[in-house]
């Protein structure tokens, strides 16, 4: 995929957003846990690209470095699972939240911010943006709506200027609208394909594997997935075995969505079919 272009004289963006600081990270109680080994900023100007499956530009990562990145979430049962184990672990990731999905369960993308993860976006609908049918307008709302359903959903705290593109399809026209909007893009160095995962041990085995082989890296995980919350503490556990660290990318400012799509995610939040909400996501046994 062709690296992000600068950003256009003449773009326009919104200021960004002034909000409180992003809760720190609790205190560790665990001695032997995996933790946090640095934090990096990163400066979104002109839309960086980061994963080597795509970007090879900013090789930042050192050896036996990782960054933990979760997308598809919010959802019941799943990514509260994820944000347990993780905190367990005192360590963190990057979520690239469905902007449906934070619009189904805003209560549990709040409590992944609340923990001081860092959460970025990942469309409003996970549509392909190289499918050839949607229009260049239609595949700039996806990515906007997107943003703007994350910032409701998170009691209008703008997240993060980070996108990841649904199954890492990067259309080049959305790669330089990126660049204009000073948004990152983030592929990634490995994927779980927890997705194809029967077991969970399967997770593990295919990312111990890929990590093994390269040393260090980005890694594509999806809190969606049943199969990795119940994996994820294995699998920290067996990252700090091996002697990885995990870095916390951290954006220099939040992004500025748009007014319009602002707006109209207001609309359509207001509706009673918002969302077409899964059953489990509406009614939950608590007692039987």
């Amino acid at each position: 995929a062709p690296a992000a272009a600068p950003a256009q004289a003449g773009s326009v963006n919104p200021p960004p957003p002034q909000q409180a600081p992003q809760p720190a990270r609790a205190a560790c109680n665990n001695p032997n846990a995996l933790g946090v080994a640095r934090t990096v900023e990163i400066d979104t100007t002109g839309g960086p690209g980061f994963g080597f499956e795509h970007f090879k530009e900013l090789d930042f990562l050192r050896d036996h470095e990782v960054v933990l990145t979760f997308d598809d979430g919010p959802w019941p049962h799943n990514t509260p699972a994820v944000l347990k184990a993780l905190a367990d672990q005192c360590t963190t990731g990057i979520f690239f939240p469905i902007g449906k999905h934070s619009t189904y369960e805003p209560e549990i993308l709040k409590q992944v911010y609340a923990a001081g993860h860092t959460v970025g976006a990942h469309t409003w609908s996970h549509a392909n943006l190289n499918n050839k049918k949607l229009t260049e307008q239609q595949r700039k709302d996806e990515i906007e709506k997107g943003f703007s359903a994350v910032k409701w959903a998170l009691g209008g705290i703008s997240p993060s200027p980070f996108f990841r593109f649904p199954a890492l399809q990067h259309p080049p026209e959305m790669v330089t609208y990126l660049g204009t909007r000073n948004i990152a893009i983030f592929s990634c160095d490995l994927d779980s394909f927890d997705f194809k995962a029967s077991k969970p041990e399967k997770v593990i085995d295919t990312v111990m594997k890929k990590l093994d082989s390269k040393g260090k890296g980005i890694i594509l995980m999806h809190d969606f997935q049943k199969h990795t919350a119940e994996a994820l503490p294995e699998l920290l556990n067996r990252l700090k075995a091996g002697g990885y660290k995990v870095v916390a990318m951290r954006a220099k400012a939040p992004v500025s969505t748009l007014p319009e799509y602002d707006q109209e995610l207001l609309k359509d939040v207001k509706l009673p079919t918002v969302s077409q909400r899964p059953v489990n996501s509406v009614v939950t046994t608590v007692s039987e």
